[in-house]
């Protein structure tokens, strides 16, 4: 059974056949080269980003941590193209994406769900999802709606909402449908910015499990934001550590441990050691952060 033949059986069923858990796409490989930012160059020079590079293969999910003020935040706007390089570039499938020529433009093959949402209030859950597709000119109302309702059910059961108001639902519910919303335009990556920073704890575990299984139906190439490490390391397959600013790549953990993820394994030897790992990569990171500004406020 082909991969498409997976994903059908899953659109058809709701059941994840382990051959659609472990395909991986063919599109979404993101290739950093010794990217760097500065803000207001001939003035401040403010250098948020400085040689970082990264390779990032199709189907990864990749998370980024580092101190407040590191360039997590600086590196996801160049990569959504917000913001430009100043120096590097970044291909997308060897294409440039974000280069000294290439001026910054977003577009539908990267996806960026913010931790504070976007979803437009006045419109019920399923125009949001609807709304990517139809405005782009990719989907008929009918074949949006279709796609909107069957993704919505595979998520959860999302589709038992599709008739009510953002204002209506859980933040957690939120960002669930904006992923589903993101998922639709059938980007080649995903990008999340701290999307549940704000959840209480309960609430985060929950979340993760609902990220976990759209990544298993769906297997984009995901960028993920987070101060949290414990989150990182349970949702990726490798941690990037970023540097205090301005912020290089320190250091990649790699996360062996086996998926599907569940939180027992938050317990083992081996997530631990990962933990502590991380901890220690960022404390250091921190520590300097800290000393920098008490020495620029002296």
């Amino acid at each position: 059974m082909g991969a498409s033949d997976d994903l059908a059986k899953v659109a058809e069923t709701g059941e994840i056949s382990p051959n659609a858990m472990a395909q991986r796409p063919n599109e979404g490989h993101l290739s950093i080269r010794n990217v760097g930012k500065i803000y207001d160059p001939h003035g401040a020079r403010v250098v948020a980003v400085q040689n970082a590079s990264i390779e990032i293969e199709p189907g990864d999910f990749v998370a980024i941590v580092g101190p407040s003020g590191c360039g997590k935040s600086s590196l996801m706007n160049i990569i959504a193209g917000y913001e430009n390089v100043t120096e590097g570039k970044i291909l997308l499938d060897g294409q440039p994406l974000a280069t000294l020529e290439t001026p910054p433009k977003p577009g539908s093959d990267r996806v960026v769900v913010f931790q504070n949402g976007a979803l437009f209030p006045w419109k019920t859950v399923l125009e949001n999802v609807m709304y990517g597709p139809m405005v782009q000119n990719k989907m008929t109302r009918t074949r949006a709606e279709e796609r909107a309702m069957d993704l919505l059910a595979k998520c959860g059961g999302l589709d038992k909402v599709a008739a009510c108001y953002p204002p209506q639902l859980s933040s957690g519910m939120q960002r669930r449908v904006e992923i589903v919303r993101a998922l639709i335009n059938e980007p080649k990556i995903l990008l999340l910015d701290e999307p549940f920073r704000a959840m209480d704890t309960v609430s985060k575990t929950v979340m993760h499990q609902h990220l976990l299984e759209m990544y298993r139906v769906c297997r984009k190439t995901i960028v993920f934001i987070t101060h949290d490490l414990e989150e990182a390391i349970y949702l990726a397959d490798r941690v990037v550590v970023m540097t205090s600013r301005p912020g290089t790549i320190k250091s990649i953990i790699n996360v062996k441990m086996s998926r599907p993820r569940t939180p027992d394994m938050m317990l083992t030897s081996e997530y631990l050691a990962l933990k502590a790992q991380a901890i220690a990569g960022v404390h250091e990171e921190a520590k300097k952060a800290f000393e920098r500004g008490e020495r620029e406020k002296a």
